[in-house]
């Protein structure tokens, strides 16, 4: 039987690829609130904020998903965005409060992946390689 913890995260997994990936705004309102809570710094009001910016973005964009981790009605899901077509690919980490089965607030924290060049530690931000070694 399944936790409540694993459907809340298998549904913001699926909540993701739908929306960043996939781009289908229809399927996606499905999984976003209609009273969806945005607290990005980045993103307008509400879901259909985050839709408008998501449909601003060049086609090439994408979600890579590399942790999903879940407490209760919090989810956090650690991952990369790029194709958005900005200098350097998104390292984000996302915050999602869960409610009645769909994603009803988010706040995340976003910094530009870094490079070979600027890493002061010497490590890929993001799995084994640097952005401009794939």
């Amino acid at each position: 039987m399944s936790t409540v913890e694993e459907k809340n995260k298998a549904i913001v997994r699926e909540a993701f690829d739908t929306l960043f990936n996939q781009r289908d705004y229809t399927a996606a309102e499905k999984f976003w609130s209609p009273d969806y809570l945005q607290h990005s710094a980045h993103i307008a009001p509400g879901r259909e904020g985050l839709f408008e910016l998501i449909r601003s973005l060049p086609a090439e964009l994408t979600h890579e998903l590399d942790l999903i981790m879940a407490d209760g009605d919090m989810v956090m899901v650690r991952g990369r965005f790029s194709g958005h077509g900005l200098p350097a690919p998104w390292i984000a980490a996302d915050f999602v409060r869960m409610k009645d089965g769909v994603l009803a607030e988010h706040w995340d924290v976003i910094e530009d992946e870094a490079s070979r060049a600027t890493s002061v530690s010497g490590l890929p931000m993001y799995g084994d390689t640097f952005p401009e070694e794939r």
